[in-house]
């Protein structure tokens, strides 16, 4: 299953060794968030780290990172893009610490090439969760994660989504009628009841907007 069409540079840049790879675990599974031409994207997994929602003070929201456990397998995307890029997605995610990922510790589905550099960004083992600081989760955000992760893993992929991730026990802001999150989804028939069927079964508790 392809997430995202090939570049038709792909194989070209390939060969000439220009392109690195990384590993997304959040709103990167869902390919109606993506806004830049990668080069290619894969489902993945990725064992020796653990997804954990992490506060945010400005704004004061609470994202999706992971963070090292041992052995621990997540589930995700690989995300292969032009090796100059690099900076910009260093830029992008900073505060984290960019590792790179030994071939051992990952599984990439239908991988275009082998010995593409792999990296993901991570936390600090000790970052608080969004739990610990009663720091809020969007809804709007939620969704279109899970939107992802329910389109490439199905409902079993989802619900080890939901029941994996550290930190789920934040409250939920409900925005999905006016989103905040600036790359919002629009939802497919029945996934609202069961994206929130599941997230009772966690025990998350709501919030209306002010």
């Amino acid at each position: 299953m392809l997430v995202h069409e090939d570049h038709p540079d792909l194989r070209r840049l390939l060969e000439e060794g220009k392109v690195v790879s990384y590993f997304g675990y959040g709103s990167l599974v869902n390919r109606l968030t993506l806004r830049t031409k990668f080069l290619a994207i894969r489902r993945a997994r990725v064992r020796g780290w653990r997804r954990f929602w992490m506060p945010r003070s400005i704004p004061p929201v609470a994202l999706l990172t992971v963070r090292p456990e041992a052995q621990f397998e997540t589930e995700g995307v690989v995300v292969f893009d032009h090796a100059d890029h690099l900076p910009a997605v260093d830029e992008r995610e900073a505060g984290y610490k960019r590792r790179l990922v030994q071939p051992a510790r990952v599984s990439v589905e239908h991988e275009p090439a082998a010995g593409v550099p792999l990296f993901i960004y991570e936390a600090s083992r000790d970052e608080p969760t969004a739990e610990d600081v009663s720091c809020i989760i969007l809804q709007s955000y939620l969704d279109a994660v899970m939107q992802g992760f329910f389109g490439l893993y199905g409902e079993k992929g989802l619900r080890r989504f939901v029941d994996e991730t550290d930190g789920f026990e934040a409250e939920v802001l409900l925005d999905r009628l006016a989103p905040r999150y600036p790359r919002s989804v629009a939802l497919h028939p029945g996934e609202a009841e069961l994206f929130d069927r599941l997230l009772a079964e966690r025990g998350v508790s709501y919030i209306v907007p002010c």
